[in-house]
């Protein structure tokens, strides 16, 4: 079984009960998060063989947070015990015509605070045969940039997969001047799997002149990164209509070298969280390649878990394959 090794922040997430705006009442609802450590909860829940590497404090969050990874299957052993703080972050979920708000708690936490040396990556990466990362870790700041990149080159350099979610965070990278074009850039030029749209595309070469519109543009886009980055053989990507907080549309697209794959738009009515359906569906394609199914079902195994993350609350998705063979056979009447 391929093993997959996942490493970035885990936090907690923070949000009001239901639809209520922040503290108005002194309630707040707690669940273990972080982009990488999602993908890796709902592979490990998949049955796949994965790992996360990360570190967090030496207090009842940050072993609350490892007790949750192991109980749903994660190999917790690299994740390290040290710093001071977890990371938070706090959502506030919308309604109707008010749009979901962030607001981040991260600056300094145990994770931001370790220094590259702290990683050994021959002992990390041993036996693993791909890593995956997001673009949240080096928006943290230039001591995560620097692990980011140190994970990325040292997997390359042992022939390791390396598959990369772009995640842009616009509010984390205002924080620092770190030049995130030339950053990601080193990322992704050490990996063969991006998770990333055209306007991530656009933002990694500097040029936004792809042409076209839709799929055309799309295909434009990702030849564009395949001409730029040598390793780079497969680009997921989804494309969100929003109609309003309740009411989305979304479909997924595979593009590889020399074949593409596109779904139907799928309508996402009575959203219960949006929150983490960019990870549930990183894990998606990344079951479905691993699965062998070509990029088609990949593609299609992705909109399942992310459209089926949209209905439970918190960041994790956590469902089985019994739970995507219905998504995809269409049943939404009471299984009994």
């Amino acid at each position: 079984m391929t093993r997959l090794l996942a490493f970035g922040e885990i936090m907690l997430r923070l949000s009001p009960p239901g639809r209520e705006l922040l503290m108005q009442t002194p309630k707040l609802d707690v669940w273990v998060a972080g982009a990488e450590a999602n993908v890796a909860t709902q592979l490990a829940r998949l049955g796949h063989d994965v790992g996360f590497a990360s570190r967090v404090p030496d207090n009842d969050l940050g072993r609350a947070a490892i007790a949750t990874l192991r109980g749903h299957g994660v190999d917790v052993r690299h994740i390290a015990l040290g710093g001071e703080r977890m990371g938070l972050y706090f959502v506030t979920s919308g309604a109707g015509m008010r749009a979901t708000e962030v607001i981040y708690d991260r600056a300094w936490s145990s994770f931001a605070e370790a220094p590259a040396s702290a990683w050994d990556w021959d002992a990390i990466l041993a036996g693993v045969d791909r890593l995956h990362l997001s673009g949240i870790t080096p928006a943290l700041g230039p001591v995560p940039a620097q692990s980011a990149i140190a994970a990325a080159e040292a997997a390359a350099a042992r022939g390791i997969a390396v598959s990369f979610d772009g995640n842009w965070r616009g509010k984390l990278w205002q924080r620092w001047d770190g030049d995130p074009r030339a950053i990601l850039s080193r990322i992704v030029a050490c990996a063969d799997l991006l998770f990333g749209n055209h306007r991530d595309i656009a933002l990694l070469l500097g040029r936004d002149d792809f042409g076209g519109d839709g799929e055309d543009r799309r295909r434009a886009a990702a030849e564009a990164a395949f001409a730029r980055f040598p390793r780079l053989r497969t680009i997921a990507s989804t494309a969100r209509h929003v109609d309003h907080v309740d009411l989305n549309r979304l479909s997924v697209r595979i593009d590889t070298r020399d074949d593409q794959a596109q779904t139907e738009e799928t309508v996402l009515a009575g959203i219960v969280d949006r929150i983490g359906g960019g990870d549930a569906f990183a894990a998606g394609v990344l079951h479905g390649l691993q699965s062998g199914g070509g990029i088609d079902a990949a593609a299609r195994t992705g909109l399942a878990l992310a459209a089926l993350k949209h209905s439970l609350p918190g960041d994790a998705s956590l469902f089985r394959q019994a739970d995507i063979d219905a998504f995809l056979k269409g049943g939404l009447d009471v299984r009994r």
